[in-house]
């Protein structure tokens, strides 16, 4: 039905994909009538065949060969694991024709990846950063790139690539169709598309912030030093099934993983402190069952493509709260179920409630905020004002102010904190 080189559809057929997903059924025929492409649609959704697709087709169709050091699609994404999850998609149903696709990231050769464009590229996967380096030694030009996919662009703006950009998008031809992919639009993600794309038609199959529908999530209030006997309970309680499990900072990632290891789970690390071929082992040992806990970074988060993650833990909540929606996405891929457990300190409260703003639901509570009702038993309660009988808090409900609470000083300005943690409707300034 849409048209696509018999090659494309045999490929297709042996991998058992017969049915397109929605970001596939809408933006394939958009783009290959020549439209630019603005799609809105969450991750795990197949949006890296939503574009590969139709530029597989297309570059089929030409038969022609790109010159040496030239390049005829680029797609731009931000981290490495992402560009090797791109390139591997791809790379079935190239195989056997006369097409070229590369693949550069950093934390590799550089020079072996000069010597592989040095013939020419049909299609190129890149991370802004090598490229760019790529350029200034003169390995590739992009002057005859007439096709640029931005993929996961919200997250090459949050990573700092938008001067990357800048500077990558005036070099390429002047007559290009382009495509941006993006979970979240955001009033800069506007502004970029105004500047690189032309009356793009936009395709949106998910409203911004929303997680798969078949993840289960719930949520564990808990002081911090509390989480890592939590994390082992309940990995203990999945032997066996691959857990993935988020940590804000690399250095604490480490930490969390060699501990773990410690105490008997087969884990590995992803995080930035880590070499490319440190991370491909990692991703690999995981696939092949080597491994049962993966703990990592944002810098994973849409760069993991493992079918077979089963639960995703947020040991600590993102600053960023899409960042939330990224991580969980891991899991429930490809029409799997899958659960997404977070954990809450009484510091990340704020974090929480902009998680659930931006998802727009309440994640169910698995453990209460025992804290919050802890304070309240142990401190004096304030006498009640004007005769009105104040209601208590307990810790079943959502720790609305809990954290302005613990966050005062003795006395009187700590007794009006714990005041309002029984207020969870109202607005609480810490």
């Amino acid at each position: 039905m849409l048209g696509l080189k018999p090659k494309l559809l045999s490929v297709l057929d042996e991998l058992g994909l017969d049915t397109p997903t929605p970001i596939q059924a809408r933006a394939i025929p958009e783009v290959m009538n020549g439209r630019d492409v603005m799609g809105l649609a969450q991750t795990g959704t197949g949006k890296t065949l939503a574009f590969g697709l139709p530029l597989l087709h297309m570059a089929l169709t030409d038969g022609s060969k790109p010159a040496p050091k030239t390049v005829r699609a680029l797609i731009l994404a931000p981290t490495r694991e992402l560009v090797n999850q791109i390139a591997d998609g791809l790379f079935p149903f190239i195989k056997g024709s006369h097409l070229k696709l590369n693949r550069v990231v950093g934390g590799v050769s550089i020079n072996a990846q000069v010597n592989r464009l040095e013939r020419g590229t049909d299609i190129l996967v890149a991370t802004p950063g090598r490229l760019i380096d790529l350029i200034d030694r003169k390995a590739v030009r992009l002057d005859e790139t007439t096709f640029l996919v931005l993929d996961e662009a919200d997250q090459m703006l949050d990573m700092g690539f938008i001067h990357a950009l800048r500077r990558l998008v005036p070099m390429l031809a002047k007559e290009r169709q382009t495509m941006l992919f993006s979970a979240t639009m955001n009033k800069q993600m506007n502004e970029i598309a105004q500047s690189y794309l032309s009356s793009p038609v936009r395709i949106e199959v998910s409203p911004p912030g929303k997680a798969a529908d078949k993840i289960e999530q719930e949520v564990h209030f808990l002081p911090q030093p509390e989480k890592v006997t939590k994390l082992k309970d309940l990995l203990s309680e999945h032997p066996g099934e691959l857990a993935l499990v988020f940590a804000r900072t690399k250095h604490g990632a480490e930490r969390l993983s060699r501990q773990l290891e410690r105490d008997g789970f087969k884990s590995g690390s992803i995080h930035g402190n880590k070499s490319q071929g440190q991370r491909e082992r990692t991703i690999k040992a995981a696939r092949e069952g080597q491994i049962d806990v993966m703990v990592a970074t944002d810098v994973a988060a849409r760069g993991i493509d493992i079918p077979l993650v089963r639960h995703v833990y947020n040991f600590e909540l993102p600053n960023v709260p899409e960042n939330f929606v990224h991580r969980i996405g891991r899991t429930a891929r490809a029409g799997r179920d899958g659960k997404a457990v977070a954990f809450c300190a009484p510091t990340e409260l704020d974090e929480f409630r902009a998680i659930e703003k931006v998802m727009k639901l309440r994640i169910p509570i698995a453990t209460p905020a025992s804290w919050a009702a802890d304070d309240v038993r142990a401190e004096p309660k304030p006498k009640p004002q004007g005769g009105g009988r104040r209601r208590g808090g307990g810790g079943g409900g959502r720790p609305g102010a809990a954290k302005a609470g613990a966050g005062q000083g003795q006395g009187q300005g700590q007794n009006r904190g714990r005041a309002k943690a029984r207020r969870p409707r109202r607005k609480v300034e810490a």
